[in-house]
């Protein structure tokens, strides 16, 4: 949650014009330095330099000593250029004695934009590294965010006219994404279940699905997620990636390591300037109403019990898919009760803005959920896109909008 936080406080930053790609990443790194929320030291930005086969110094930032500008890293002297290429971002200890002289000893760095080819092997064209008091996974997952935003804004300045023009009239692909969601309304062993996704634009990044499955169809697995960006290049993700989990649960039946499964496939398969979040959980025909789920980097589901009259957020149990490859992921559960209801959404929901540009936030959404916990899924559904397009009406910001909520009645 906080990693998708971070993505959208600095796409508005990097939506901005600029002149060149290096005044975008000067200052989306100047940014995360001055006002990211783990305490970083200091930043610096590097360039590959094919021909010398080095990453020069672009630029360096915070409060640590100066490097002098004309200090360069050679690739042969440093193999961690190689784990980063494969990793896309590592955490280290410095070994470079001059670094180190600096006051730089421990850091995060991250690749961005295309890999270039130097005597077969690849090499990002850009690296983005951190120190900080506190370099730890924390950093790792967040500076993953930062180079993946920073490639996607880079290969999007880099389509053509005429590129664009593909991308934005797409009205058959359009209906091939509409025929592959799912039937809004299902009934499941004692629970009912609705689920809607509302596009941004003509396509959507957002998706959800309904899995049936188990040898007496015993098992109902959801999903719902949200992949980086809109447009065709989304929809195209998540399409793929729902297909993914479809096959993926016939071989898997543990929810972590079909999640860990997934995440290496997203990152072998897609471009570095795309992640999706994801909720994945699983309705049983037990009586104690056992709930599974994984939650990797999605906004955390609200899960209202009507007994207790009490809200609990089903909080992330892995980051989100994609930009790091051996992530790990966990499984954690809940247990329905008749009259309990769970929303899962994407942050379309709670970031719609208004004309002040405020968010509507999960306050507001828990409000509504409090109000009808009689309605039905689908009434209860409907009640909450009302509100939210109520308060966003010619709003700041527009995302795609899913919402799957599901209420056990028996």
């Amino acid at each position: 949650m906080k990693q998708k936080k971070l993505y959208r406080a600095l796409e508005t930053v990097a939506s901005k014009k600029f002149k060149d790609e290096k005044e975008l990443l000067i200052e989306i790194l100047d940014r995360i330095v001055d006002h990211f929320e783990i305490k970083i030291t200091g930043g610096r930005l590097w360039k590959l330099n094919v021909k010398d086969e080095c990453y020069e110094l672009m630029h360096q930032t915070g409060n640590v000593e100066k490097i002098n500008s004309s200090f360069i890293l050679k690739l042969k002297e440093n193999p961690i250029f190689e784990k980063i290429a494969a990793e896309r971002t590592i955490l280290a200890d410095e070994t470079n004695h001059y670094l180190i002289e600096k006051g730089i000893f421990r850091y995060s760095a991250s690749g961005v934009g295309e890999k270039k080819k130097i005597s077969d092997k690849k090499f990002y064209e850009y690296m983005i590294a951190v120190n900080s008091e506190e370099v730890n996974e924390d950093l790792f997952y967040s500076l993953n965010v930062v180079a993946t935003l920073l490639t996607s804004k880079i290969n999007d300045n880099r389509l053509t006219d005429s590129q664009r023009e593909i991308f934005s009239d797409l009205d058959e692909a359009k209906e091939l994404q509409k025929s592959i969601l799912p039937d809004h309304e299902l009934e499941f062993n004692g629970y009912s279940l609705f689920g809607i996704t509302v596009p941004a634009k003509t396509m959507s990044g957002d998706y959800f699905d309904y899995l049936d499955f188990g040898s007496e169809s015993d098992r109902l697995g959801i999903i719902v997620g949200d992949a980086a960006s809109k447009g065709m290049s989304a929809a195209a993700e998540a399409m793929y990636i729902s297909g993914a989990i479809r096959m993926g649960v016939n071989f898997e039946i543990k929810i972590s390591a079909l999640l860990s499964k997934l995440n290496k496939i997203i990152n072998q398969i897609f471009s570095d300037d795309r992640f999706t979040t994801l909720f994945y959980g699983e309705i049983s025909n037990n009586d104690k109403g056992l709930f599974l789920y994984g939650n990797a980097g999605h906004n955390p589901p609200i899960f209202y019990s009507k007994r207790k009259n009490r809200i609990k957020y089903l909080a992330t149990t892995g980051p989100l898919l994609g930009p790091a490859p051996n992530s790990k992921y966990k499984t954690d559960s809940i247990n329905f009760e008749v009259g309990d209801i769970l929303v899962i959404f994407s942050d379309g929901i709670v970031e719609a803005a208004d004309t002040n540009f405020d968010f509507y936030e999960e306050e507001k959404l828990e409000k509504v959920i409090r109000e009808n916990i009689d309605l039905t899924p689908k009434e209860l559904t409907y009640k909450i896109l009302e509100d939210v397009n109520e308060f966003a009406l010619d709003g700041m910001y527009n995302d795609d909008k899913t919402i799957v909520i599901i209420k056990r009645f028996s």
